[in-house]
């Protein structure tokens, strides 16, 4: 998380070193704004990053569902480096050329430009299947239903943090329960 600055992927007047999930709408005008959009909590992606951390090594293949500013893909995209994937879907289509922007002003900008990272805009329930298999799947939103296409993407004795989903090797699904915190809808 060293590696990437916050402040790139919160917009003006944000505070992105606080521990708190930020905004990361869009104006439309003065006091309006478009789609209630968050950069999640500092201390979140910490958590998340260490519910994956075993399955973010170089070499490896993310997915980060509803990626939003492009903040956590980007950070996920380090750390599978170079010999790596990380695809970030987000369904919001002005949120994505932000994330592009912004994930050009750092470290990771390299490997957005040689393909290493990628951020499209679709539909999150569907992942991303051209990348797949992956072995570590980040949801970013919450879905009443665990999403078949999900889990479909997600290599045999890879991981899922939507509640934690082991792929066990024999093909099999164990769930957990490990995310106390509540995210906009999987849309």
């Amino acid at each position: 998380m060293m590696k990437i600055d916050r402040a790139h992927f919160v917009p003006p007047g944000g505070l992105p070193y606080d521990d708190a999930p930020q905004s990361i709408a869009l104006p439309l005008c003065c006091m309006q704004y478009r789609f209630g959009a968050t950069i999640s909590a500092p201390h979140m992606h910490g958590y998340c990053l260490s519910l994956l951390a075993d399955y973010l090594k170089p070499g490896m293949h993310v997915l980060d569902v509803g990626s939003g500013s492009g903040y956590l893909t980007a950070v996920f995209s380090v750390m599978v480096g170079e010999t790596g994937k990380a695809v970030g879907v987000e369904h919001i289509p002005e949120l994505v050329d932000r994330s592009r922007e912004a994930i050009k002003r750092g470290p990771a900008g390299k490997l957005l430009d040689n393909g290493h990272l990628e951020i499209h805009v679709g539909d999150g329930k569907q992942g991303w299947p051209d990348a797949a298999p992956y072995d570590a799947i980040h949801v970013g939103a919450a879905a009443a239903e665990l999403p078949q296409a999900l889990v479909d993407q997600l290599k045999p004795g890879g991981r899922m943090d939507l509640v934690i989903i082991n792929k066990l090797p024999d093909g099999s699904i164990e769930k957990k329960n490990e995310m106390g915190v509540r995210y906009v809808p999987l849309v």
